[in-house]
């Protein structure tokens, strides 16, 4: 947790906001701020070796951000679509940005505190 505590106290100062969706067998993150912050915070993410098999899924400069008050929103699973069987399978991999994109917007569903 951490890597997690880090980003919540360093990420302001960045400009980055965005969410954590964890559980036992999985991470999945977004982070949304100017591009040269979170090419940095990337960079320092793959070469951490808290960090195993990152893996970008996407990038894509968008209008609005969808956690623009959080400094990292922690869904501890709450919002997971897939069974760790399906994550085994590949589905996140082969999850569609939309798809993806539903997941961070179910965890900030209902979320009240920063």
């Amino acid at each position: 947790m951490a890597p997690f505590i880090a980003g919540v106290l360093n990420n302001p100062q960045h400009g980055i906001t965005g969410a954590l969706i964890c559980r036992q067998d999985i991470y999945l993150q977004l982070l949304e701020g100017p591009a040269d912050a979170i090419g940095k915070l990337y960079e320092g993410i793959l070469a951490d070796n808290r960090h195993m098999d990152v893996t970008l899924l996407n990038r894509a400069e968008v209008d609005d951000r969808m956690f623009p008050d959080w400094a990292m929103l922690h869904d501890p699973a709450h919002s997971w679509h897939w069974s760790p069987d399906e994550v085994n399978a590949g589905a996140i991999g082969n999850a569609s940005v939309q798809e993806l994109q539903n997941v961070f917007r179910q965890a900030g569903t209902g979320a009240t505190t920063k």
